[in-house]
């Protein structure tokens, strides 16, 4: 089953980056071409919200940085 995958807010982001005092480029990264950002039509520095149940936490929320996939 694929975890809760949506974009989030300018608003959203800016929270996410103050509370942990980092920047965008210190996000993991995921690639533009994944199915799970394709589905909800992110586009390359978006960032995304995904969220996960678990026995163990509850409710786990992980963000990624949206990027290109480099040409091999």
């Amino acid at each position: 089953m694929v975890p809760d995958h949506s974009i989030m807010s300018e608003e959203e982001v800016s929270a996410l980056l103050s509370h942990y005092n980092i920047t965008t480029d210190q996000l993991p990264k995921i690639f533009h071409d994944d199915p799970a950002v394709k589905t909800i039509g992110a586009n390359v520095d978006d960032v995304i919200r995904i969220v996960r149940m678990s026995h163990t936490a509850g409710r786990a929320e992980a963000y990624r940085l949206v990027i290109k996939r480099p040409k091999k």
